[in-house]
């Protein structure tokens, strides 16, 4: 026995399918990647990543996270604090800083993230203080735009797959029908 479903139960269930898929894809950007890693630069072994997002809409897009360990090993002494600032290098802007807030209270590692306003070149700076003592370490990044569709672009995009797939499994169907029609019943 064939269940043969009203036409506008599967609609239904096609756009509840592409939404649900629209909106998780809007929640990762990619992976960050390291600017400095491992630098050893005075008392400190150094590594710096970023996901540098350029935002129109005032955001704070572009993120770093600060990894700081002593040179000779050990325990990151508390207190030891580092600060993020960055810099267009294409054009005349103000320098934008902060200082990066602690991941899990742990003050080897720190995140920070700043309003990186278009794509293009940037100057990134780190500074690290502590009982150990003050450095400075300098780096550049290339800012881009995250380069998701918006949802309503990505629901549309998949439309046309979503159709394809619906004309398939109703061809399916058909035929299956067919097949069972010319077979003649006990």
């Amino acid at each position: 026995m064939m269940v043969r479903w009203p036409r506008s139960s599967v609609v239904r269930l096609a756009l509840a399918t592409l939404l649900a898929g629209a909106l998780e894809a809007d929640a990762h950007s990619g992976p960050p990647y390291p600017l400095v890693s491992d630098r050893v630069v005075g008392p400190y072994r150094i590594s710096v990543w970023t996901d540098p997002d350029a935002t129109d809409d005032a955001s704070k897009g572009g993120q770093f996270w600060v990894m700081i360990e002593p040179a000779a090993g050990g325990p990151v002494p508390s207190g030891t604090r580092a600060d993020v600032s960055i810099r267009a290098l294409d054009r005349p802007g103000a320098v934008a800083d902060t200082a990066p807030a602690q991941v899990e209270q742990d003050p080897s590692r720190q995140f920070a993230a700043l309003r990186m306003d278009h794509e293009g070149p940037y100057a990134v700076q780190v500074r690290v203080s502590g009982p150990a003592g003050a450095v400075v370490v300098d780096t550049e990044v290339t800012a881009t735009y995250d380069l998701r569709p918006a949802r309503a672009l990505l629901v549309l995009y998949l439309v046309p797959f979503v159709l394809v797939g619906f004309l398939w499994i109703k061809l399916l169907v058909r035929r299956r029908r067919a097949r069972y029609s010319r077979t003649p019943l006990p």
